[in-house]
């Protein structure tokens, strides 16, 4: 692409490319996100653009692969426009199938659409589809609607026209005022005003100043960060520039996880071509303006994320928090002001500038305004990635956008803000997902993890879970997270393993206070929310651990046996061909025996007897 040189360039081009995309009657989106990749959605392209080329269509069709679309339990799958038609599950006989019903005949080929399991049909249209029909989507609103790897697509869709705006008639203060008055926080955990930081950003004097994105995304279960750099990196790229321009700066970095080789890859190729058309570097769209921006990658400690530790792995040194005062924005990487926002908090940026700050803050609800993404996952029906406006119920979330728990089990709990956030019960389905009601309930809305726990779910362990893992990741450089956390550990460690006793309840408690009103940065002081939440609203799991030794989900194998009752077995046989440790014998039509000591409790026998045989004491 030739240097666009001003404003008018790239409205011009911006029109250019709206109207040559106007001449196709049938838009298809297929999904490219990491999971759809991983789901074989390469088969699918080529199949696809191959049927289209032989079936005549190609002047009547044009094929974008996207970032993600949203409903990863469906991968791979893609969507039809203009009447927004989606198909998952698929395979590259499906697509033949869709391409010769769908697209040459003008029929929908239903049955490779989404199922729901309530009004038992398949939903073609996404609207009709609850996981889509109540997502408003800012953050997200290119991914799964843009070719990632196109700049021109960015473009066609406003794509930097928000920074034009910003430069050419906007100015500093009036920039900075407009992401004051949308409420935009801070969507990495810790939310806040991203107005009140690129004010500070702006008036901290200093000829040499930074701008840095906070990519790096370590929740267990979390993948919101990635969706947008892998669907939708100019948005960030843009956003950034914008950034830099109020706060004075000429120099971004971007820091992100070596997990994300793919999000990595996007942004390194959006970078060249947004280089390549004058959107960065020297003189941006002909004002005079220089700005450009360098990826970091990181090792993958979750520590990093914290934005001092982050400073200092940028600046080569080991990945530890900085204590505050002075803060980033005083004396940040190489001790110039730096300004750090995440990735999601940034994409939200460009459409606030276009549409207005009245417009993004009439989403949501209190000091709560917009929308926030959420990775949903666990033992939900509809896994994936959804943007909703703050002030949705748990409730609705769980239920209508995720489609209920899996297997038509029990919902028991839902985790919300990642290894730092707290569980909930189902007295909580009707809690505002806001900043402050989820706080309020002990949980925190963290930079977007939600994971939903069905009945067979213990939650004395899944606190154990998330306990090691914050234990590992701890960089052991404060006190109380080094010892604390491997002292909370050894607690819960016990009493899943029946030696616990009703006075490592209490020290369980006092240390998880104790740790998060002394750690040094935010991953210590967050660390216990997970142990303070069950054992506040699960304290009837750790008394049956720690009293009757017992494990009520069966998942804590040191609490229990399996045993197999004579009167019931029919010796059939099904659980000893389940059994993956040869632990089950008898004679067909005899009862069978189960041998304690090769037992490796693993429940299989239980879930593959027909006759209520097996029981677990």
């Amino acid at each position: 692409m030739n240097i666009i040189k001003n404003r008018d360039e790239l409205t011009k081009l911006r029109d250019t490319i709206k109207s040559q995309q106007s001449t196709y009657k049938n838009t298809i989106y297929v999904c490219g996100g990491a999971g759809c990749v991983s789901s074989h959605c390469d088969e699918i392209v080529k199949t696809l653009t191959k049927a289209v080329e032989d079936s005549g269509l190609s002047k009547d069709i044009r094929i974008v692969v996207t970032g993600c679309i949203g409903l990863c339990a469906y991968g791979p799958c893609l969507v039809v426009d203009p009447d927004g038609v989606f198909y998952g599950n698929l395979t590259p006989e499906k697509v033949l199938a869709i391409v010769d019903r769908h697209l040459k005949g003008g029929e929908i080929a239903k049955e490779f659409c989404y199922y729901d399991e309530d009004k038992g049909d398949y939903l073609p249209f996404m609207k009709d589809i609850g996981f889509f029909s109540e997502q408003v989507k800012i953050a997200l609103r290119n991914c799964g609607r843009v070719d990632f790897a196109s700049v021109e697509d960015y473009i066609a869709n406003d794509g930097y026209q928000a920074l034009a705006k910003v430069i050419m008639d906007m100015g500093r203060e009036k920039t900075v005022q407009e992401i004051l008055d949308s409420g935009l926080r801070g969507r990495g955990g810790a939310g806040f005003p991203t107005g009140i930081k690129w004010q500070a950003g702006m008036n901290q004097p200093g000829d040499q100043k930074y701008m840095i994105c906070n990519a790096d995304e370590g929740d267990p279960g979390a993948f919101m960060d990635r969706s947008v750099l892998e669907g939708d990196p100019h948005s960030v790229i843009e956003a950034m520039a914008i950034a830099g321009f109020v706060i004075g700066a000429n120099k971004g970095y971007v820091y992100v996880r070596a997990e994300y080789p793919i999000a990595v890859e996007r942004l390194g190729n959006a970078l060249d071509q947004a280089r390549a058309a004058g959107l960065l570097g020297t003189n941006i769209l002909g004002t005079g303006f220089e700005f450009d921006i360098e990826i970091r990658i990181g090792a993958g400690a979750f520590v990093c994320g914290e934005e001092t530790a982050l400073i200092n792995s940028i600046e080569g040194k080991r990945g530890e928090p900085r204590q505050k005062p002075p803060f980033p924005f005083q004396s940040g990487l190489w001790n110039v002001p730096t300004i750090i926002n995440n990735v999601e908090t940034l994409a939200n940026v460009p459409a606030i500038i276009l549409k207005g700050a009245a417009w993004f803050s009439s989403y949501g609800v209190g000091k709560s305004r917009g929308t926030k993404v959420f990775a949903l996952a666990g033992d939900i029906v509809n896994a994936g990635i959804i943007e909703i406006p703050m002030g949705m119920s748990l409730r609705n979330v769980i239920y209508k956008m995720g489609g209920g728990m899996k297997d038509g089990k029990a919902f028991k709990a839902v985790q919300s803000g990642g290894p730092s956030g707290g569980c909930l019960t189902s007295d909580h389905l009707d809690v505002s997902v806001d900043y402050e009601s989820l706080s309020a309930m002990g949980a925190i809305m963290g930079s977007g993890g939600l994971i939903a726990m069905d009945e067979n779910t213990c939650l004395v362990d899944t606190a154990r879970y998330f306990m090691e893992f914050v234990q590992d990741e701890s960089c052991g450089h404060c006190v109380p997270c080094r010892n604390g956390t491997k002292r909370m550990l050894e607690l819960l460690l016990k009493i899943t393993s029946g030696r616990g006793e009703m006075t490592d309840l209490d020290e369980l408690a006092d240390l998880a206070v104790t740790v998060g009103a002394t750690a040094m940065c935010g991953l210590g002081q967050t660390a216990p929310n997970p142990v303070l939440t069950t054992l506040k609203y699960f304290k009837d799991e750790y008394l049956a651990h720690v009293v009757d030794k017992k494990c009520p989900a069966h998942i804590c194998k040191a609490l229990g046996t399996y045993t197999i009752d004579p009167e019931k077995c029919r010796g059939c046989t099904a659980c000893a061909k389940k059994c993956p440790a040869d632990a089950i014998t008898g004679e067909v039509k005899k009862p069978h025996v189960i041998s304690l000591e090769k037992c490796i409790k693993c429940g299989a026998c239980m879930e593959a007897c027909k006759f209520d045989a097996v029981a677990y004491n």
